[in-house]
């Protein structure tokens, strides 16, 4: 077992399952993962292999004997008439038949209504109102002659939900994890390999889990197709509900004015808006007013009465352009609605997931290691709600001034539920306190900064935060440092239609080696745009001779990513001449043999198109800087080798990020170029040596 799984195991013991089991009991079976995580957690919470193999089959055994299917309800109503009485699992939902004066049940998939239901039940689990609640229930069959009797009777029902959760356990628990040990059980409790995504993209993850946790959070999520945008918030909380469609009536959302019933935001903690995004799409313009108000002031009236509520909305969308034409051509907001295409809607969004940094889902980032009962986390989290950590950063930090009030609001509350997530113990460093600041604060000014296009009324607003120290610090987002041409609107068309940072990157590499000059860049996670050959090319532009020194070139992923380097280097020579190249390195412990057939594959390929490599391993295995030495001058410092690329699949031919470096997503990295003039070919062989 992984040790991060052993951890987990030790301090939460029987509230953990592993995450691939979902699948394996899942079958045809058309339910939230909750449920089945539920069921799960009541027979596989161990890291017993032979116990867990048991309990699937008895979950299987559960699912196959009581979950019914809507094309065998037929069978079912026969086996509780044939019985006298059956267990199900279904979906419940409850009305009021005010004309009889009780309350009746109806089973989703079961296919019978007007069940009697007792009140107590009723006032006890109030969302049965609502849009029904995944229940166990024993259903009795009893055949009268009164044709205004049903024959189905209720006997018990039991949401499928956790009974008790121990908070003060699990803070203490939560002591014994490193932030990033947290971090991966978290990311790992939603489902994901922790292992094939970087921090920044962890933490894009965990935003999602922010309305769970805070009461009347606004977040939306716009981005490509594929990205999971929707799953967290139909398959985590029994909590949460997922409004498919994105449409809606006023009086399911809010309230009825005829029947005094209270919608969706009275009883559920989250209502998630998916496929929100589509400019053709009807929507009520009463809806809108009143969404306005709710999200403000966390209240809402009908004319009758003004009524307040605790639910956080969410908006999941599409968008139709990738990232670079929206923002030279439109703005992030483009693909919504036009009724929500709105600024006084827009600026109540406390957070904007870029979700064209999410990766579309692929197998392998599913996790097969444990984490959390799902819903023993959604009960956590709606435990936080009653806590306000928003001012967790005020020993440390202060707001610019300059950040309005609505501004703050929306940095606070992703503040602070951040801080829930992460740090429910309050045991944050300041570093890590002013990480997640930074993270909320982007997410804010991505609002702010898209207001300011659609809208002229509004005044660019400076964010940043002051340290204790006194030093002012900016904070920018990733898709103003990648597209500063493109990022804000006021520009001249002439400005528009100059290159971007990376394109002029691109075009530099015609320029003269003696017009480059020394520098220090750094990139962010999550940055696109960047290759080898705008980020290389113009300082390796020349050299015949260069020298390559990384301890970490053993592994397929590192020497596949010298190779590409030396693809580069193919690129950028005369097809007469020819480069030599020397790498200074490590030899693997374990598989050597297939570290120097990699070299050897290389070398010969290199020889007949005019690149000329050699290697040589480090006998002192004490070498730890990483960077490249060029025969004109040039050395350049590279924290992370070739190593700044985030996982991609290699094995997909039809993928862009898989043939152009540019569209990968890059690991947090930084590189430095120093001038320190020409060396000779005796220089280099003897350094080499």
């Amino acid at each position: 077992m992984h040790e991060r799984d052993q951890k987990i195991n030790q301090y939460f013991p029987g509230l953990v399952v592993r995450k691939d089991l979902v699948k394996v009991v899942k079958g045809n079976a058309i339910v939230p993962s909750y449920v089945l995580e539920y069921l799960l957690g009541q027979y596989c919470a161990t890291y017993d292999e032979a116990s867990i193999q048991t309990g699937i089959e008895s979950v299987k055994e559960i699912l196959r004997k009581h979950y019914v299917h809507r094309n065998e309800a037929g069978l079912v109503r026969s086996t509780i008439r044939e019985k006298g009485r059956h267990k199900v699992i279904d979906k419940v939902s409850v009305s009021l038949n005010d004309k009889s004066d009780v309350y009746e049940a109806e089973f989703s998939n079961l296919g019978i209504k007007k069940i009697l239901i007792d009140t107590n039940t009723v006032k006890a689990h109030p969302k049965l109102l609502v849009s029904g609640v995944w229940c166990i229930a024993d259903i009795e069959y009893d055949f009268s002659e009164d044709k205004a009797q049903s024959p189905w009777i209720l006997t018990s029902l039991k949401p499928i939900q956790i009974a008790h959760v121990d908070n003060e356990a699990f803070l203490e628990a939560r002591k014994a994890f490193t932030t990033d040990e947290w971090i991966d059980l978290l990311v790992q409790s939603m489902g994901f390999n922790p292992d094939k995504f970087g921090k920044r993209s962890k933490l894009t993850q965990l935003i999602r889990l922010i309305p769970f946790c805070e009461r009347n959070y606004n977040l939306i999520e716009l981005g490509p197709k594929g990205t999971g945008k929707s799953h967290i918030f139909s398959e985590f909380s029994p909590h949460g509900i997922l409004i498919s469609g994105g449409e809606v009536s006023v009086p399911k959302l809010f309230v009825n004015n005829s029947s005094g019933k209270l919608g969706l935001v009275g009883y559920w903690d989250l209502v998630a808006f998916d496929e929100f995004a589509g400019k053709q799409k009807r929507v009520d313009k009463a809806l809108v007013d009143i969404m306005k108000n709710y999200m403000a002031n966390k209240s809402f009236s009908r004319g009758v009465e003004t009524l307040g509520a605790e639910a956080s909305m969410v908006f999941v969308g599409n968008t139709q352009h990738n990232l670079p034409y929206l923002l030279k051509h439109a703005d992030l907001f483009d693909d919504l609605p036009d009724k929500f295409y709105d600024s006084a809607f827009l600026d109540r969004l406390h957070f904007y997931i870029p979700g064209w940094e999410v990766d579309i889902i692929r197998g392998e980032m599913f996790s097969d290691g444990y984490g959390f009962v799902v819903d023993y986390l959604a009960e956590i989290l709606r435990s936080l709600r009653n806590h306000d950590y928003s001012d967790r950063y005020k020993g440390h930090f202060e707001l610019s001034q300059d950040i309005s009030t609505r501004d703050r609001d929306g940095i606070n509350k992703t503040f602070s539920g951040l801080m829930k997530i992460l740090y429910p113990h309050d045991g944050a460093t300041p570093a890590e306190i002013e990480e997640v600041l930074r993270f909320a604060i982007e997410g804010r000014k991505r609002v702010k900064d898209q207001l300011m296009r659609l809208d002229a009324t509004y005044a660019r607003v400076h964010f940043s935060y002051t340290t204790q120290a006194g030093e002012q610090k900016t904070v920018t987002t990733l898709e103003e440092e990648e597209y500063p041409q493109y990022y804000f609107k006021a520009q001249s068309e002439t400005d528009l239609d100059t290159p971007s940072s990376t394109e002029g990157a691109i075009l530099s590499s015609a320029l003269p080696v003696s017009d480059l000059q020394e520098k220090h860049l750094t990139f962010q996670e999550n940055q696109k745009g960047v290759s080898f050959d705008s980020l290389l090319g113009p300082y390796l532009l020349g050299a015949q001779k260069i020298t390559i020194t990384d301890p970490y070139i053993r592994l397929f992923y590192q020497a596949k990513n010298l190779m590409e380097l030396f693809e580069t280097l193919v690129r950028l020579k005369p097809s007469e001449d020819e480069v030599h190249v020397h790498l200074l390195t490590t030899e693997d412990e374990f598989k050597n043999q297939q570290q120097k057939e990699f070299f050897e594959q290389m070398q010969k390929t290199g020889a007949m198109v005019g690149l000329h490599f050699t290697w040589q391993f480090d006998p002192t295995r004490t070498i730890h800087a990483r960077h490249i030495e060029t025969n004109t001058g040039w050395k350049i410092l590279l924290d992370r080798g070739l190593d700044i690329f985030q996982f991609f699949d290699v094995n997909d031919a039809f993928s862009f990020a898989n043939r152009l470096q540019q569209y990968r997503s890059c690991k947090a990295f930084e590189v430095t170029f120093v001038k320190m003039g020409q060396k000779t070919e005796t220089t280099l062989e003897r350094e080499s040596r």
